[in-house]
C-alpha cells in the first residue's frame, strides 16, 4: 500500500522543463504496496516506459527514505528493490521490462563505449583474453555467477562471454585482468665458485619442491651443471630472486678456507675425539666407496683427516664439505658442558663394648722340691694369675721388685706367704670392668662430572707389626739385633662413584664406600684391632634425595666360664676354684647418600659459597680459645668469600 509520494512539481513550460528535472526531489516511503505501484511512481518520475511481465507478483513491498533524493537515486533504490524479489529490469529499446531473473541474461544487451548502466541492470560483456586461456577461466570464476546469471567461453576467439548485474560484471572483469597478465618466466645460470651445485640443488630441491600447504603449484625449478659448477633456475621473477638469494647464502667459502678447518672444543677432549671421529668417518667413506664399486681403502677413505691438537685443545679436521657438515654437527653434539653432580655419604656408627671379668687364682709351692707347685688354679682365659707371680718370686730372693709387669688387667688383691723354705702359698683375686664407647660421624662430599669416576680417600696410614726376629751379629758373635717387620694399611673414608643422570631429575650412581677405623675394645689386644665396613653397590635416587645404601645393626654377647670340676660348684667355696667373663657389643651403623645436580654456574656456586661460609664460622669461632700466640704473630685465615668471587676493579691486581 502507497503511503506517500512527494515530489517537486516542475513548472510545465518549455523554458523551465530542465531546470525542474535537475531540481526535482523525492522522498519516497511505501509500506506493504505492490510492485505495480512501485514501478508506477518510477515511471512518473523517471519519464520511461515499462512493461511487467505477467508472472511478476510480488506483494508487500516496503521502502521507507527519510531523506530526498533525486530520480536518478530513486532509479537506482528500485532496481535494488527488484533484486531482493529476485527481479530486474531488462532494458529494450525506449522501453524497460519488468522480468524475473531466471529470464534476465535472455534480455541482458551489451552497453558501447558510451553508454551507461546501474549498479544493478542486468548487462552482457564479451571479454578479451590476451594472456590466459579463457576456457581455463570459467570454472575458477562460475561460483561468483549468480544462478541467473551467464558465463561461456569461446575457445577459438579466447573470449568470455558474461551476463549479469552490471556491478557483479564490473568485479568479475577487475578479477580477469588481474589473472590475465603475461608471465615473466625466465631461466637464470648462477654459476658457483666454493659450493658443489649438485649438492645445492639437492638442499634447496628439498626446501622448495616440497608440496605447499595451500595446494598451490610450484612455479620454479632447479638443475645442476656438474661441467660448469653451476646452477640453472626457471619459475617467475620473484622465485627466482628468491632461491638466487639463498644460492648466494650456501655459496660461502669455509671459514678457514678450503676442505681444512679448524674447531676449538670447549668442553670435550681433543685427542680422544679425534681418534674416534677418525675411525667412523673414514670406515664409513670406506664402505661407501665399496659400495660405489670402488677398492676398499680406497681414495674415499684419503680424502678424511681429524687429528688433535692437545695444547689449544683443538680439532683440526679435513674432509669433503658434505662430510664437514656431518663431522661439525657431531661435534656440536658432543662439545657440550656436562652436569656435575655432588655426592654427600652420610656414616653414622654407634658402637657399645662392655666387658666383666671375676676369678680367684691360688696355688701351694714346696720350695725344697725346685719350686714344683705342690696344687694350684690357673685359667688360660684369665689372664696372668698367682703361677706366674710366685716363679717370679721363687727365681729370684723370694721378693718381687717390679711386680706390675706380672699383675693383669683390672683390680688385683693377692694373699699368701713366700718364704726360702717350707711350704709357701699365695691366692689372688682379680676383678675387671670395662666399657668402651664409639660414636662416628662423618660426611664425605666430592664432586664429578656426569659419567666420570671421582675417588675420595681420606685416613691414615696405620703401622701394623707383622713378625720380629733377632740376629746376632759382631765378631764375639754376642751383639744381639732385635728386628720387627711391620706393614702400613690405610684406615679411614673411601668414596669411589660413577653418577649418570638419566632423563629428568634421577641418577644412577655405581658406588663403593669403604668406611675403616681402629677399634677401641674394652679388653686387651695383641695389637691394633681395625674395624672395616664396604658397601658397593649400583643404585637410582633422586636429585637431592636421601637414600640409605645399608647398614649393621648387631648385638653380641659371649659369656664364659671356667672352673675347677666339683670345687667350683661348691657353694661359697665354689667361688675360689672359678673365673668367670661377660662381654656385649652393640654395633649400629648406617649409611646414607645424597646425590645433587649441579646443570649450571648457578648451582654450582651456590653450594661452594655454603661450605665457605661454614668453614669461616668455624674459624670465627675458634678464635679467641685456642692457644695465645706470640704478640706479633697473628692466626691464619682463610679470606673474605666477597674477594675471591668478585671481579678486580681496573687497574688492580686480582686477588690470589
Amino acid at each position: 500500500m502507497q503511503i506517500l509520494l512527494l515530489w517537486l512539481t516542475a513548472i510545465l513550460t518549455p523554458a523551465g522543463s530542465a531546470f525542474a528535472q535537475q531540481a526535482a526531489t523525492i522522498t519516497p516511503n511505501f509500506k506493504e504496496a505492490d510492485i505495480r505501484e512501485i514501478v508506477e511512481a518510477v515511471s512518473a518520475v523517471t519519464q520511461e516506459n515499462y512493461i511487467i511481465d505477467p508472472r511478476v507478483n510480488a506483494q508487500n513491498v516496503t521502502m521507507l527514505s527519510t531523506t530526498p533524493m533525486t530520480p536518478e537515486a530513486f532509479y537506482e533504490a528500485f532496481l535494488s528493490i527488484l533484486e531482493v524479489h529476485q527481479l530486474t529490469a531488462a532494458r529494450s529499446g525506449d522501453v524497460i521490462k519488468i522480468i524475473p531473473n531466471a529470464s534476465a541474461r535472455q534480455y541482458g544487451g551489451t552497453l558501447g563505449s558510451g553508454g551507461t548502466a546501474g549498479y544493478d541492470d542486468i548487462v552482457t560483456r564479451v571479454i578479451q583474453l590476451e594472456n590466459v586461456g579463457a576456457t581455463a577461466l570459467v570454472p575458477i570464476l562460475r561460483p561468483l555467477i549468480p544462478q541467473y546469471g551467464h558465463m561461456v567461453a569461446h575457445q577459438g576467439s579466447n573470449m568470455l562471454i558474461l551476463s549479469d548485474r552490471a556491478g557483479n560484471v564490473a568485479r568479475l572483469i577487475s578479477i580477469i585482468r588481474r589473472i590475465d597478465q603475461s608471465s615473466d618466466d625466465d631461466i637464470e645460470v648462477v654459476p658457483l665458485q666454493n659450493a658443489s651445485a649438485a649438492e645445492v640443488v639437492r638442499v634447496l630441491t628439498a626446501l622448495t619442491q616440497a608440496p605447499r600447504a595451500d595446494g598451490a603449484p610450484v612455479t620454479t625449478s632447479l638443475v645442476a651443471d656438474a661441467r660448469t659448477n653451476s646452477v640453472l633456475i626457471g619459475g617467475d621473477k620473484s622465485g627466482r630472486l628468491r632461491l638466487r638469494t639463498l644460492v648466494a647464502h650456501l655459496d660461502t667459502p669455509l671459514e678457514e678456507g678450503g676442505d681444512t678447518q679448524v674447531r676449538y672444543l670447549r668442553y670435550a677432549d681433543a685427542e680422544e675425539l679425534a681418534t674416534k671421529l677418525q675411525q667412523q668417518y673414514a670406515s664409513a667413506a670406506t664402505a661407501g666407496a665399496a659400495g660405489a664399486g670402488a677398492a676398499p681403502g680406497g681414495p674415499g677413505a684419503e680424502l678424511i683427516s681429524v687429528w688433535a691438537d692437545t695444547q689449544t685443545n683443538a680439532l683440526i679436521v679435513d674432509a669433503p664439505p658434505k662430510i664437514m657438515r656431518s663431522m661439525m654437527t657431531v661435534v656440536d653434539k658432543l662439545d657440550i658442558r656436562r652436569a656435575q653432580v655432588q655426592v654427600e655419604a652420610i656414616v653414622v656408627e654407634v658402637i657399645a663394648d662392655r666387658t666383666a671379668d671375676l676369678g680367684v687364682t691360688w696355688a701351694v709351692f714346696d720350695d725344697n722340691s725346685a719350686s714344683t707347685p705342690i696344687s694350684l688354679t690357673n685359667f688360660p682365659d684369665f689372664g696372668p694369675g698367682v703361677t706366674q707371680l710366685a716363679g717370679a718370686a721363687a727365681a729370684g730372693d723370694g721378693n718381687i721388685t717390679d711386680p706390675t709387669g706380672l699383675i693383669g688387667e683390672g683390680a688385683t688383691f693377692g694373699l699368701g706367704r713366700l718364704s726360702d723354705s717350707g711350704i709357701s702359698f699365695a691366692a689372688v683375686l682379680r676383678a675387671l670392668q670395662g666399657n668402651a664407647d664409639t660414636n662416628i660421624l662423618s660426611t664425605p662430599s666430592v664432586v664429578t662430572t656426569d659419567n666420570e669416576e671421582a675417588t675420595l680417600n681420606v685416613g691414615q696410614e696405620v703401622p701394623f707389626v707383622t713378625g720380629s726376629f733377632t740376629n746376632t751379629g759382631g765378631q764375639g758373635g754376642g751383639t744381639v739385633n732385635p728386628f720387627q717387620t711391620v706393614q702400613r694399611q690405610q684406615v679411614g673414608i673411601e668414596l669411589i662413584i660413577t653418577p649418570q643422570i638419566n632423563e629428568g631429575n634421577s641418577l644412577l650412581l655405581d658406588i663403593r664406600q669403604e668406611i675403616s677405623s681402629i677399634a677401641q675394645s674394652a679388653q686387651g689386644a695383641v695389637d691394633l684391632i681395625t674395624n672395616q665396613r664396604i658397601i658397593e653397590t649400583t643404585v637410582i635416587v633422586d636429585d637431592g634425595q636421601i637414600l640409605v645404601l645399608g647398614g649393621l645393626i648387631e648385638d653380641q654377647l659371649r659369656e664364659s666360664e671356667q672352673r675347677v670340676p666339683v670345687l667350683g660348684r661348691l657353694p661359697l667355696l665354689g667361688s675360689l676354684f672359678r673365673a668367670r667373663r661377660t662381654e656385649a657389643i652393640k654395633t649400629n651403623l648406617l649409611v646414607f647418600i645424597r646425590p645433587k645436580i649441579l646443570r649450571d654456574a648457578a648451582s654450582i656456586a651456590t653450594e661452594t659459597n655454603a661450605k665457605y661460609r661454614m668453614m669461616e664460622d668455624l674459624l670465627e669461632g675458634q678464635r679467641g680459645r685456642g692457644v695465645q700466640l706470640m704478640p706479633d704473630v697473628e692466626r691464619a685465615t682463610i679470606p673474605p668469600l666477597e674477594s675471591l668471587t668478585s671481579p678486580p676493579e681496573s687497574g688492580e691486581e686480582p686477588t690470589p
